[in-house]
């Protein structure tokens, strides 16, 4: 099947499972490029992360770099995304957005950021959304979650400062736990 088309390899008739699902499982790679992983963002607030988190997107999707910050800081009024282990996942839902969006960035410090543990924040996943988005966002958000919970994937994630590297962790990390 080299035509690039995805197919459900189960029987017919017979519901498709996780085994037989796996090729249809969201990858990090479906939610950043090479050019939206930052390797030493430079902040000393978590505002500050979000606002050039922000501009980044905007220069990536087109949307208006306020509208992004307003809506990453609308979410963070409802709770702290940031999940503990040094660890934010900032996310909201965006008109205009046609598909979902990812930023990666290791922070050159850690910097406060309210979350669930109290600890500052070094690594940030920026996921944006589709207003319209349901499943998929979750969906998203929850594979994000479990890539970022593996210690070993953030330490490697600390131990480099290089975009290139942090890319490949991410990408190729999330292609071997799909499997």
């Amino acid at each position: 099947m080299s035509d690039g088309s995805i197919r459900n390899s189960s029987r017919p008739g017979e519901k498709p499972t996780a085994a037989t699902d796996n090729h249809l499982a969201m990858e990090i790679a479906d939610l950043i490029t090479p050019r939206s992983v930052i390797a030493q963002l430079r902040a000393t607030t978590k505002k500050q992360a979000l606002q050039e988190l922000a501009k980044r997107a905007s220069a990536m999707t087109g949307i208006n770099e306020r509208t992004i910050c307003d809506v990453l800081i609308e979410r963070e009024r409802l709770g702290s995304t940031g999940i503990g282990m040094g660890i934010g996942i900032p996310h909201g839902r965006l008109p205009g957005l046609d598909k979902l969006c990812g930023i990666f960035a290791r922070l050159d410090r850690a910097v406060p950021f309210e979350a669930i543990d109290d600890q500052p924040v070094d690594l940030i996943f920026l996921l944006l959304a589709p207003e319209a988005a349901g499943a998929e966002h979750l969906k998203a958000l929850a594979r994000v979650s479990r890539l970022l919970r593996d210690r070993g994937i953030c330490e490697k994630l600390r131990g480099t400062d290089n975009a290139d590297a942090l890319y490949s962790l991410l990408a190729d990390r999330s292609s071997s736990q799909a499997a």
